[in-house]
């Protein structure tokens, strides 16, 4: 999921959605009529969203309303920060191994 979560977020047109849902819930035509394209063009977005897990989307009637589906960002933000992790492991070791040498050295003279 995290793939196709990030391939989602390639597209500035998609970004644009999820800023559009952020807050709330909207249509696929009150979402449309925020773009210069056609209403297939931002269903087919919202379809891509949808399968990176991004938006939820919730029919009542005929309508279909998006909004956002935090789990997907929070999954995304999870394996973002391992990376974020990692370097500051990296970076406190590196740090430490500093601190040893300095302290070695030290003692040598």
């Amino acid at each position: 999921m995290i793939d196709k979560a990030i391939q989602a977020l390639t597209e500035p047109r998609r970004r644009d959605i999820l800023h559009l849902v952020r807050y709330g819930e909207l249509t696929s035509s009150a979402i449309a009529s925020h773009f210069d394209v056609t209403a297939p063009a931002i269903s087919q977005h919202l379809k891509v969203l949808e399968e990176a897990g991004l938006v939820v989307v919730r029919r009542a009637g005929t309508k279909r309303f998006y909004g956002i589906r935090r789990e997907g960002f929070t999954e995304l933000m999870h394996y973002i920060e391992s990376f974020w992790d990692d370097s500051l492991m990296r970076l406190k070791e590196a740090a430490e191994e500093e601190e040893r040498r300095k302290h070695d050295h030290n003692q040598q003279q």
